[in-house]
């Protein structure tokens, strides 16, 4: 079992969310609700670490969590 952080954006259209595992370079999926968000990243997750096996390649373990902050600039 691994575990990892994932990053649930909003589309700029409304029209659901874009998640990044930001482990894991070029993980992206997308849902229309955040519950199938979850359900979309676990599976591209799996799917990402099968291929690396199978390509011989080492599979990222997250570390730390990534942080989330807000910053306020003068604009």
């Amino acid at each position: 079992m691994r575990t990892y952080s994932i990053v649930i954006d909003p589309d700029p259209d409304g029209s659901g969310f874009t998640v990044t595992v930001p482990a894991l370079p070029g993980c992206i999926t997308q849902g229309e609700t955040v519950e199938e968000c979850v359900a979309h990243a676990q599976e591209a997750i799996a799917l990402y670490i099968e291929d690396l096996i199978a390509s011989g390649e080492t599979v990222p373990e997250e570390k730390e969590s990534p942080q989330l902050l807000k910053v306020t600039v003068a604009a």
